[in-house]
């Protein structure tokens, strides 16, 4: 496994990222004897990063990690979860929200927290409430360790979050259908600039990238000599760019 640095904390995270909004499933609910063999042998390979966020699965992903990262697996990882602005309408519903959140993960803190799927109205909204002091106290009583956000919005609005709090690392949609769309290639190389750690988000185009591939795609790769599957070709095009930390896959 290869291990990238978290700039601003020194952390070194696997390059490869554990996804947990797409988890297989067994009759409409998650499949939790599939997955747990799936995260646990991650685990065990060597991934160190989990992403999760308070709606997947219908609200169920992140208590499924509460039970899935049992037996010591916890230790061993670096948790990610999200702040929804959907389910925010006061302030307060920060601290509700988060609280709710250790205690489906069965855990004391979150190492990575990030407000969720921002956009420009998003952040307005979040900002108007007072997210950023909800961010230093959650920090300060050791309920987060690390802040951050994802992203799907314009270039603009990117730059003035990253600008406007000192976080450690950011989270967007990248591949390489997606240079130009939302942050693209100039959001990646700004948060860089900035020693931001990148996380990325639809590295596959939630598996759009390796369905069905164009026959001119699939001249391309053959002609490489080099045999890997799709999606392996689309994984390391992203950690191809050194400015990326983690690349999310589910």
């Amino acid at each position: 496994m290869q291990y990238r640095c978290v700039l601003k904390n020194g952390d070194q995270l696997s390059a490869l990222g554990f996804g947990a909004m797409r988890l297989a499933t067994k009759r409409g609910k998650i499949d939790e004897e599939r997955v747990t063999g799936q995260i646990r042998y991650a685990i065990d390979h060597g991934v160190n990063y989990i992403d999760t966020a308070f709606p997947y699965h219908g609200g169920e992903s992140e208590r499924f990690l509460g039970r899935a990262l049992q037996d010591g697996y916890r230790e061993k990882v670096k948790l990610a979860t999200k702040l929804t602005p959907s389910f925010v309408n006061t302030r307060g519903d920060m601290d509700r929200i988060l609280d709710t959140q250790l205690k489906k993960l069965q855990t004391d803190h979150i190492d990575y927290y990030l407000l969720h799927e921002l956009d420009a109205d998003r952040w307005k909204k979040l900002f108007d409430f007072g997210v950023l002091e909800f961010l230093d106290s959650a920090k300060a009583a050791g309920k987060i360790k690390n802040a951050g956000f994802s992203f799907h919005g314009d270039r603009t609005t990117f730059k003035e979050i990253i600008d406007a709090y000192d976080g450690v690392f950011c989270q967007i949609q990248y591949n390489f259908l997606d240079q130009t769309n939302q942050t693209g290639k100039e959001g990646l190389h700004y948060a860089a600039s900035k020693n931001i750690a990148v996380m990325i988000m639809e590295p596959l185009r939630g598996g759009k990238l390796t369905e069905k591939l164009p026959k001119e795609v699939r001249q391309i790769y053959l002609r490489t000599g080099t045999k890997r599957s799709a999606a392996e070709w689309a994984l390391r095009w992203v950690w191809n760019h050194p400015e990326v930390t983690v690349v999310l896959s589910g």
